[in-house]
């Protein structure tokens, strides 16, 4: 039987991997041996599907706590997609004008389907089931995601990052160690009456705060704000898009989280608690803390207007 002719295009294939195994003294034979023997990739192996589905474990028999916690991980999972896009951004030192805008708009595509994955949350559990379970979570809270505050490091400057009321004694000469204690989050946390760290964010701070700091102050330089201020200042094409991510992420999305927040846990006479003690009321609306990334893109009167109704019309 006649030997099949090789391929020409195969033949120099075949030549850069014998030079690439070469390289690292390693036998291509050897290696062609074992995709020779090797079972063909499937979708449900590659995605690791059995894996994720066996994620989900409720603390309780109600239906609907499957669809909280699916909710909650793909929640993470777009988080993780937003980190993947910042961390290419910001690990260029001199990004051009095409990579920088293509990969906001990307963060931009995710923020936006959060926002509006967010009616999964308030249109699709009972709210009977929800106040049930929910106590078999504590103090677990959704506040106590750590790649929400990766993403806003990624995004800008400590500074803007605290508490609204403490920015102008803390940046005349603060450093990290001083900002760290009036990051806004912090506050959100307490107890309404004492004043105290709740259980959730004791939790949270022992696992994550020293992460954070270590972040914050390898992107001091590199962040957001900081490559646009060094790059792209003036660029419109880059100032929409940052506006658009700030708008996303400071104000649309709490407040999205806030119209589920006040679905379930509003209630006459008294507001019902969040399950990590946070003070909801105070901690979500943007119109609070007026965190803001990019505050140089910002007019005064859209700064004083930041997640009020004119704000969002607009």
């Amino acid at each position: 039987m006649e030997e099949p002719k090789v391929n020409p295009e195969l033949a120099e294939q075949l030549k850069k991997l014998q030079e690439k195994y070469a390289v690292m003294g390693q036998d291509l034979s050897s290696y062609l041996d074992g995709l020779l023997y090797s079972d063909y990739l499937t979708y449900w192996d590659y995605i690791h599907l059995d894996t994720l589905l066996s994620l989900q474990n409720p603390k309780t028999s109600f239906p609907d706590e499957h669809i909280f916690i699916i909710y909650h991980q793909i929640t993470e999972l777009y988080f993780r997609l937003i980190i993947l896009e910042l961390e290419q951004i910001t690990a260029k030192e001199n990004p051009d004008e095409k990579f920088f805008s293509e990969r906001l708009d990307r963060v931009n595509r995710y923020f936006g389907h959060l926002e509006n994955s967010f009616d999964i949350m308030v249109k699709g559990m009972e709210r009977e089931q929800f106040l049930k379970f929910r106590m078999s979570l504590l103090p677990a809270s959704g506040f106590q995601s750590a790649q929400y505050r990766i993403i806003e490091l990624y995004a800008t400057d400590f500074i803007n990052l605290v508490a609204e009321k403490d920015r102008v004694s803390i940046r005349d000469g603060g450093n990290i160690d001083d900002v760290l204690p009036n990051l806004y989050w912090r506050s959100g946390a307490t107890e309404l009456a004492t004043g105290k760290k709740t259980l959730t964010l004791q939790q949270f701070e022992k696992k994550y705060l020293h992460q954070f700091r270590a972040l914050g102050i390898s992107l001091a330089t590199k962040n957001l704000y900081q490559l646009y201020k060094k790059h792209f200042s003036g660029n419109q094409t880059i100032i929409e898009r940052l506006r658009a991510f700030d708008t996303l992420a400071n104000v649309l999305w709490p407040l999205a989280h806030m119209k589920s927040a006040a679905h379930y846990l509003e209630k006459d006479p008294e507001d019902i608690k969040a399950t990590g003690g946070t003070n909801w009321q105070k901690y979500l609306p943007p119109r609070f803390q007026k965190v803001i990334f990019f505050p140089e893109l910002w007019s005064d009167q859209e700064k004083a207007e930041w997640g009020k109704a004119a704000f969002i019309r607009k």
